[in-house]
């Protein structure tokens, strides 16, 4: 088969999940062409962008201001004419502009749109309920993330007959189980990473920790990443004088998040609502802790409940409860015997139902039945 993965912006640190699905199909002995709408950060890139040679593979929609870029432009716009067998376009508004240009004649191939938070959250409070309407008419198939984002997407008049879940896997083999325990000195490690953005409700991690921090001096929070909220977030830590307890670590590459998570005890994903509606899918960095044998909190919101199963695999807590947040913090510190069962739970649930290679095989099992 020939693919076409249609993106935003290439290469991205934070979509190791799309990334997987590319490397997937091309393991898996298929030809695959990247477009990106933005070049992404080069300088700092996942070691599967190199392996891969995926740059080669990368060609821009649009031409750019550079001479260079508006070359690789041209020589993009050249490729499309080309027919695909499959056009993956990662996002909603992606597979509109898709759309528009099959229409064209321009990009030929079976049309395939993943919806992922944004484009089924905030892009719909934006533009309304009817903005996909001509894409679920036109496009071939759609998948999502969760079973929410589906039935999201069933409301929005999409037919039911091509919307099936394809959830965002991780590469289990890289995240090794370890049972957890409380270190000697009784030291709790607490972890949260993320773009520091309002959906990733990490302002309501801080309050908690900062809560249990005044009868327990024996806690650290580590948040790893970094956006816009940054400078905020510093401020909350200083005003609720958690400076030595929460630290803000920046950006990390894989590795050394997956070092971080090594080494601690908790971690959580206080996700939330947006004021402007934007939504998550289901985090990728709670599989990550699971399959290390980390226990997790999580919030009931989008597709959370459905890895996070209250009191077997994890934690679950209302979104914006800080108080909520700081009693289940409180309740697995106090039990460490729950770790243990709770972080193999948790391990087990990820092996089976999130694990890329068993889902890439999916993927491409789709691809074949829609070409048949």
């Amino acid at each position: 088969m020939r693919v076409a993965f249609i993106l935003v912006r290439f290469p991205l640190l934070s979509e190791t999940f799309i990334l997987n699905q590319i490397v997937g199909v091309i393991d898996r002995g298929h030809e695959v062409d990247i477009y990106t709408y933005k070049l992404g950060d080069t300088s700092n890139m996942h070691p599967a962008v190199e392996k891969y040679r995926l740059l080669d593979r990368t060609y821009h929609v649009v031409p750019t201001i550079s001479v260079n870029y508006f070359l690789r432009g041209l020589k993009g716009l050249i490729q499309l004419l080309s027919p695909y067998d499959i056009i993956h376009c990662q996002y909603g508004p992606l597979g509109q502009k898709v759309m528009l240009l099959r229409h064209l004649g321009i990009l030929k191939g079976k049309l395939i749109t993943s919806f992922r938070g944004f484009d089924i959250s905030r892009y719909i409070q934006q533009y309304g309920s009817n903005v996909y309407s001509q894409l679920f008419e036109q496009g071939d198939l759609f998948l999502t993330a969760c079973e929410n984002f589906k039935h999201q997407l069933l409301k929005l008049g999409c037919n039911e007959k091509k919307a099936i879940v394809l959830r965002s896997g991780i590469d289990c083999d890289k995240f090794a189980f370890a049972p957890r325990r409380p270190d000697p000195d009784g030291r709790i490690r607490i972890v949260s990473t993320g773009r520091l953005v309002e959906k990733k409700g990490i302002e309501y991690g801080i309050r908690a920790v900062a809560k249990l921090a005044k009868m327990n001096q024996n806690l650290e929070y580590l948040i790893v990443g970094d956006g816009p909220l940054r400078e905020n977030l510093q401020r909350l830590i200083q005003e609720l004088d958690v400076s030595d307890t929460v630290k803000l670590l920046g950006w990390k590459q894989q590795q050394e998040v997956v070092d971080i998570l090594d080494k601690a005890h908790i971690l959580i994903a206080p996700s939330v609502t947006a004021k402007n509606g934007d939504r998550e899918g289901i985090p990728n960095v709670l599989k990550e802790a699971m399959a290390m044998g980390l226990p997790v909190i999580g919030t009931r919101h989008s597709g959370v409940p459905e890895l996070v199963q209250d009191g077997i695999t994890g934690c679950l807590v209302p979104e914006r409860d800080a108080d909520a947040l700081a009693e289940k913090l409180s309740y697995l510190i106090e039990n460490p015997q729950l770790w243990m069962q709770m972080g193999r739970s948790g391990r087990k649930l990820v092996e089976d139902d999130y694990d890329s290679n068993k889902l890439n095989d999916e993927l491409v099992e789709i691809y074949q039945q829609l070409l048949t």
